[in-house]
């Protein structure tokens, strides 16, 4: 039975109350969350979490355990040291109703505490094979348990079992321990986010190694977090996109400025680039034509996975891969659609009276189009935009600028 997992599971409290930060410190309350948060990127540290709290309230051992209700696989499982031998056989000698508390801590609510003698007296407790057989050898009293998980799928528990020579649980104790419930719930759901990161990550990434087009992660700032086998491959033919001192770098120096701002903007807002992402021509003089893809890792899917990459980088060398012109200015300067159809025209060396007249618009409408092209381009004239088009490195926007004209 999944009981079983949480044999003789204590824990305690509900509601919160200066009284108890005050009698049981609140240094200690503060630090022992924010120990229960440490574990979630170390495990181990559970054992520690446990011994703490075992020692804030006076009691001889503390669990705690977070298993599916399904097949009582354990997430995790930890306690303060305690003889082993008998918690074995508390797992494996006694059911779930044989336990005093464990039934009605685990049929009761969530965050509130069951101590043994609140829901029995002791003459009925000293009268139970349980307490006969194992707590009254081990010179134990009584358990205080808390559920702080209850889901169809997954229960959490934990709980403090005192010594005999001890009073009964306190309310103050039960709310001190109370005040830890929401915050191993807490832990636990970040722990199953973690987990499942970690294999959405290795999912990915076996994903990614079995695909021919070369694709690589990147963070913000140009590093190579990971690179597929066929981006290994082009890195080693040398070319169109290269791996310098791990970092990506076009074999063309000129679009080098080009790619760094598009994972700038990939790693600054979604926005910036869109959720479709930008194409950018990386090919040198001479060489078949290749479009780097940047690709922001949004928010919620893969950027989780991946951090601390911010996007993939797609190399494709298909001729019908080139990106739309219109999508990398937009996208690399912050303009509007119209405004980028404006800078391909002037930028392509089409007079201001041409390119209005081949786009449809008045010429006071393209004086208002360039001025902010200006201001955003960091530009002042015409020459300036045809040597920025130039510079971005797009051999294409002056063939499809001539086919208009």
């Amino acid at each position: 039975m999944l009981y079983h997992r949480f044999s003789h599971i204590s824990h305690a409290g509900q509601g919160v109350s200066g009284g108890v930060v005050e009698r049981l410190g609140s240094e200690v309350l503060y630090s022992i969350i924010g120990e229960i948060y440490d574990c979630v990127l170390n495990p181990e540290g559970w054992t520690g979490v446990m011994t703490r709290v075992t020692e804030a309230v006076d009691a001889a051992y503390t669990t705690v355990a977070l298993a599916s209700t399904a097949d009582n696989q354990g997430r995790f499982a930890a306690q303060s040291a305690w003889d082993p031998v008998q918690m074995r056989a508390l797992q494996e000698d006694y059911d779930f109703d044989e336990i005093p508390g464990l039934k009605a801590a685990v049929m009761g609510d969530i965050d509130t505490p069951v101590a043994t003698l609140s829901h029995m007296s002791e003459a009925e407790l000293q009268q139970t094979p349980f307490f006969q057989n194992w707590a009254r050898p081990q010179g134990l009293r009584e358990a205080c348990i808390t559920k702080f998980v209850h889901t169809p799928d997954r229960i959490g528990l934990m709980g403090c079992t005192t010594r005999a020579n001890r009073g009964i649980i306190t309310v103050e104790e039960q709310r001190f321990l109370a005040l830890l419930s929401p915050h191993l719930r807490r832990a636990s759901l970040i722990g199953d986010l973690l987990d499942q990161t970690r294999i959405t990550a290795n999912f990915y990434r076996q994903a990614l190694d079995h695909l021919a087009v070369p694709i690589v992660l990147a963070g913000a700032d140009g590093a190579i977090l990971h690179a597929n086998g066929a981006a290994d491959r082009m890195f080693s033919g040398q070319g169109p996109i290269l791996s310098r001192k791990g970092l990506l770098q076009p074999q063309n120096p000129v679009v080098a400025p080009a790619l760094a701002e598009a994972l700038a903007s990939a790693a600054g807002a979604d926005a910036s680039l869109g959720s479709r992402g930008i194409g950018l021509p990386v090919s040198a003089p001479g060489q078949p034509p290749a479009v780097a893809y940047v690709l922001p890792l949004t928010e919620g899917t893969a950027r989780a996975a991946f951090r601390p990459a911010c996007a993939a980088v797609f190399v494709s060398t298909t001729t019908s891969s080139s990106p739309l012109p219109e999508a990398v200015l937009t996208t690399l300067f912050d303009l509007t659609p119209a405004e980028a159809r404006v800078l391909l025209r002037i930028g392509s060396g089409l007079p201001a009276s041409r390119s209005a007249s081949s786009l449809g618009i008045s010429e006071n409408t393209l004086k208002t189009h360039l001025n902010r092209i200006f201001a955003k381009t960091g530009t002042r004239r015409q020459a300036d935009l045809v040597k920025l088009i130039s510079d971005i490195g797009m051999p294409f926007v002056t063939d499809q600028a001539a086919a208009r004209r």
